[in-house]
């Protein structure tokens, strides 16, 4: 069915019809995802004297279709309207932004449901196709439908939607587990609560918690989403205000509550409340959705009971992107920055290339097309393997050594001196046991990035102080014991190519 316009004064059916044909025709021709990024706004105002007169609710918006549409527009409005010889693109007031369009809400004009996300594996990406990260501009919060005091969420993307994630072997389950979560009917007991996402940067997951949140609330159920600092800074304000009960009573309200960078969340007393309302919601049925640039086990600074609730759940992984992903990617935003210089082309040799070379994230290959995108309209040269080489030499980088986790240490060591785990973190103080256990200290020092305290707590509770003369101890006998330093080097290159 096509959107509708706002019927105006002044404005006959025939002319109405005749604007309907011209957004059929734009969004046949742009499909829907620019359609509803660009054009569901941009409503017919009046006609006079061979100008059609047109406009949007924001002057971003305004200055975006002129830029990137106007030949567009008037030449779908010259095959539907005799005598038009000028199109006029202006911004409404206020009082017209506000009025929703029969009866639709807003919200559920700038978005396509669900269903009408393509069938087909799409990609996965870190930032909207239809533009660049350095173009997007800041979204509006989007609260959930229904009461009027309902918590407000972080500010949503219009264009992170399930349409415009590519999907690939790294991040497949989780799209499909985030699908399922979308897809649930109110009343339905949700089938993996909580849903824990987890990625490094740049791989897709606030696009994927995004895209969630969008779904969800046009399938007429109430979604949250909030980054980790807006659920603090939140509840601290309540705290001010003193309607910390109201603020919980809403938050445990919704359906689904959708937590994103939950990492950073500190403090104790926050914490607490974000456990206790983790665990109202998941008593009463309603979804969970957290995501984290870590698994559960590795985020040292939560509750135990947060934790805990986490890993009751499903947790999924996105993970890095293969080469095929990375030249889908690369492909969609090319396809984007033509949309602005019709001329720019990138041979697929130099796709390939910059495929197999930026390995880290979709930020970097973002990154990498605006650099070849700069490459060809300021030097003006054609683009070539070498020319691309010397473009994007800056986001090359020498790939970063595995992250090491604390967990692999000690099992790693435990099976090398044929203990368990379970014997290093216990309170044995046998030789066979003290020995291994110091190394596997001294390993998570020198191997992690994680504090003598963090290392302490993660051998059995034990004192910094400890984990020091662990370092220390393990320090000296390497430098008088050549087999020990050859196990200690072994130990090291295991981990580091697990």
């Amino acid at each position: 069915m096509l959107d509708r316009a706002m019927q105006h004064d002044g404005i006959c059916p025939e002319d109405q019809k005749r604007w309907e044909g011209v957004r059929q025709r734009l969004r046949a021709e742009l499909g829907d995802a620019v359609y509803s990024s660009w054009f569901t706004r941009l409503e017919l105002d009046r006609l006079n004297a061979g100008t059609i007169y047109l406009s949007v609710p924001t002057k971003f918006l305004k200055s975006w279709v002129q830029s990137h549409y106007a030949s567009r527009i008037k030449a779908r409005v010259s095959n539907e309207f005799e005598n038009i010889e000028h199109v006029v693109i202006d911004v409404r007031s206020s009082a017209r932004k506000a009025k929703p369009r029969d009866g639709v809400g807003e919200s559920e004009a700038l978005t396509p449901h669900l269903a009408e996300k393509p069938q087909t594996p799409y990609v996965v990406a870190a930032e909207p196709v239809e533009t660049s990260a350095a173009q997007r501009r800041p979204a509006r919060a989007v609260a959930p439908r229904g009461e009027n005091d309902s918590v407000v969420g972080s500010p949503l993307d219009r264009r992170l939607s399930f349409s415009t994630f590519l999907v690939g072997p790294s991040n497949q389950l989780a799209y499909a587990a985030a699908c399922r979560v979308a897809d649930a009917r109110p009343g339905d007991t949700p089938m993996f609560n909580p849903l824990y996402a987890h990625a490094a940067v740049g791989l897709g997951k606030t696009h994927l918690l995004q895209a969630l949140a969008h779904a969800t609330n046009d399938n007429r159920r109430r979604a949250v989403y909030l980054t980790a600092e807006r659920f603090m800074s939140g509840f601290v304000s309540s705290l001010t205000t003193q309607t910390a009960h109201a603020f919980k009573e809403r938050l445990r309200a919704i359906d689904m509550l959708i937590i994103d960078d939950v990492q950073f969340l500190q403090g104790k007393s926050i914490q607490q409340e974000f456990c206790h309302t983790l665990n109202a919601l998941i008593d009463a049925g309603r979804q969970v959705v957290v995501a984290a640039d870590r698994p559960p086990s590795d985020l040292e600074t939560l509750d135990e009971r947060v934790l805990s609730r986490f890993k009751g759940g499903l947790c999924v992984d996105i993970g890095p992107l293969d080469e095929s992903l990375r030249a889908k990617i690369l492909g969609a935003r090319i396809a984007a920055a033509q949309e602005m210089q019709p001329g720019f082309h990138v041979p697929p040799d130099v796709i390939n290339y910059v495929a197999r070379t930026i390995v880290t994230n979709g930020r970097d290959l973002e990154g990498a097309v605006n650099r070849l995108l700069a490459h060809v309209t300021l030097n003006g040269a054609p683009l070539t393997v070498e020319t691309a080489e010397t473009a994007i030499r800056d986001l090359v980088r020498t790939q970063e050594p595995k992250r090491v986790k604390i967990d692999d240490i000690q099992k790693l060591v435990a099976s090398h001196y044929n203990i368990s785990r379970s014997d290093i973190l216990s309170s044995r103080r046998t030789a066979n046991v003290v020995r291994p256990r110091q190394i596997a200290m001294y390993l998570s020092k020198v191997l992690t990035l994680r504090s003598l305290p963090e290392i302490g707590r993660r051998f059995g509770g034990r004192d910094h102080t400890t984990v020091l003369h662990a370092v220390r101890k393990i320090e000296e006998l390497v430098s008088k014991d050549k087999s020990l330093a050859e196990v200690i080097d072994l130990l090291k290159r295991i981990l580091n190519e697990q």
